[in-house]
């Protein structure tokens, strides 16, 4: 505990007097000053992650950790709503497309500016203009190990393959990226090869905010930590594993409906404890603002209280639940000795009793167990029943492992899972797995848990067996997981980076059918191809589906204007604190 002194210390001291337009602050006081629409600025929005943020370089960035922190720093030309997960706009003022749906024309927002830097002449700052956009562009479409995002323009935007290519020779190459037009300061304009059924998503995504040129060129590889962008928040400080506090960008160019200017919020500060039992007893003392997932011995106990009349529970604070768009997978690498084998995988699949892990081992922390395919059932107009997954049978798991050539798991190779615990939740579920392999077909498999940083590097690179991971939405459609078995970039040895796709499947006829729906034109169009494409996948067992989660938050009753959602996309930029009524609860 004494190592968190310091940062606790230097936290109070670079908050004191975080005030802008709602006054200053002492200390790590809640003084909230009262505005126009009854809205109060003021406060520190204290909240927990239970795994360290790896990156906040935008095209670094590959986990959502990293995605809810780098979303209050930097923005790109398009946003999700908060509440529906609509796109809207965001450094785009407007934007329209032609009569082909190629044609894209985005006109910028005027008096949007940088966060204040050294990388600018006095520490200072500077206008955002369509050529840091056309930069952006270019650095995503450049091949160098930080970017991890050329994914989001392949194949889908005019050049962007040509000037990939060309990077692997020359990383400084001049030449225009052909798709990409810069029409005046404020208007760019990009093309599509054809159109695109998820092209405006991936303007909300990580990958495509916006930075300075003369901050990558100033910082260098340091971008994962010196953030340059136009968001609500600036970073303030980072303590590796230990806490991040983002301070109120005063230069912030938003206001709200009322005319006060955004954001409301002092700071965030985000600190990271992995014990979820710790992080309750955090947020009961008033420590914590929000928590996100709960501990799973306490599932039941905060539902009864919740709904119960009587006072000191966890009544007092706002549950809130919403199935996400999140599926929690056993992944098989299909480039190993032991998961290249089919009818091993299924074996495997088969032999796991989803229901009673989510029932039993969760305690009910999850929407359904994953008896249907990898898309979660949280998307309107996609019957993720339709697709026939597996569920538990044990004669047919010892059919399939004596058909792969183990009968009663003899001869069997040693393997491991590798996981983050999460507060042991994780933990738990792989024991879980491990007695039913052991139970069910004679099999034994070691634990290897390792830190979230450890388990991005192996899943990336194929140095594992059997991963645990959440494949989490980055946008709210299902093209969102089919793109996790989409096998066109997956290398052809395990040496060489492949993601998305984890687990290295492969099926050219899978591919045809993404493809397809990806360049369709309608949703209904798009979602019939991709309905079909994943119920091939799932005939080939590529990953074990453990359960489909449902998002749990305990929010305290003065926190408003944060809406829950399925993504957990979070935008704390209209967040506030009304701490005027806290004898009652919030509604």
């Amino acid at each position: 505990m004494r190592n968190r002194i310091l940062p606790l210390l230097l936290c109070i001291f670079l908050l004191a007097g975080c005030g802008g337009n709602s006054g200053s602050e002492e200390g790590n006081s809640r003084k909230l000053i009262p505005t126009k629409g009854n809205r109060f600025y003021g406060g520190i929005f204290n909240i927990n992650e239970s795994e360290y943020i790896k990156n906040l370089f935008p095209p670094s960035i590959v986990d959502i950790y990293s995605y809810r922190v780098a979303n209050q720093l930097y923005e790109g030309l398009l946003k999700f709503d908060q509440k529906d997960l609509s796109i809207i706009p965001s450094l785009a003022e407007s934007y329209e497309k032609d009569d082909t749906n190629t044609i894209y024309t985005f006109k910028l927002r005027q008096g949007v500016m940088f966060h204040k830097d050294v990388s600018f002449p006095d520490g200072g700052t500077r206008e955002l203009k369509a050529t840091d956009i056309e930069y952006c562009f270019k650095m995503l479409c450049t091949r160098s190990l930080e970017n991890k995002s050329f994914y989001l323009f392949k194949d889908i935007v005019k050049g962007a393959n040509e000037y990939f290519e060309a990077t692997i020779t020359d990383p400084a190459v001049s030449m225009d990226l052909a798709g990409v037009k810069v029409i005046d300061d404020y208007t760019i304009q990009v093309e599509l090869v054809t159109p695109s059924s998820i092209f405006l998503y991936n303007l909300c995504r990580p990958g495509t905010f916006i930075y300075p040129r003369e901050a990558y060129e100033h910082h260098g590889e340091d971008m994962r930590e010196k953030c340059v962008g136009t968001g609500p928040f600036t970073l303030s400080s980072l303590d590796e594993d230990i806490s991040i506090i983002l301070r109120k960008n005063e230069d912030y160019y938003k206001k709200d409906e009322f005319g006060n200017q955004l954001p409301y919020l002092n700071a965030i500060q985000i600190q990271f404890l992995r014990d979820k039992k710790v992080e309750l007893a955090e947020f009961k003392q008033r420590n914590l603002d929000m928590m996100y997932r709960l501990p799973t011995e306490s599932v039941i106990e905060i539902l009864e209280s919740s709904m119960s009349a009587e006072d000191g529970g966890y009544n007092q604070y706002d549950l809130q639940r919403t199935p996400e768009m999140s599926t929690q997978v056993l992944v098989m690498n299909h480039q190993s000795k032991i998961f290249g084998n089919l009818n091993v995988r299924k074996a495997f699949s088969f032999a796991v009793d989803r229901e009673t892990i989510l029932n039993k081992v969760l305690n009910g922390e999850g929407f359904d167990y994953g008896k249907y395919g990898i898309t979660p059932p949280s998307f309107k107009n996609y019957d993720t029943k339709k697709i026939k997954g597996y569920d538990f049978n044990v004669d047919s798991a010892r059919y399939y492992l004596q058909k792969a050539g183990y009968k009663n798991g003899e001869g069997f190779p040693p393997f491991k899972i590798d996981l983050n615990a999460e507060g042991e939740r994780y933990t738990n579920v792989a024991l879980y797995v491990k007695k039913q392999l052991k139970d069910n077909l004679n099999i034994e498999m070691e634990l290897n848990i390792s830190p979230l940083a450890k388990i991005t590097e192996k899943s990336m690179s194929g140095n594992y067996d059997l991963l645990r991971v959440a494949w989490i939405a980055d946008y709210p459609n299902p093209e969102n997981f089919l793109w996790f078995f989409y096998g066109k970039n997956v290398p052809e040895t395990t040496e060489g980076t492949s993601y998305p796709n984890l687990t290295r499947y492969k099926n050219p006829e899978f591919d045809a059918l993404y493809e397809k729906g990806l360049a369709a034109t309608t949703e209904k169009e798009s979602f019939e191809y991709f309905m079909q494409a994943e119920q091939m996948a799932m005939a080939d067992a590529p990953a074990i589906i453990l359960w489909y989660d449902e998002g749990f938050r305990l929010m305290q009753s003065y926190v408003k204007n944060f809406p829950n959602n399925s993504l957990q996309y979070r935008d704390f930029s209209e967040v506030y604190f009304d701490k005027s009524k806290e004898d009652t609860k919030s509604k």
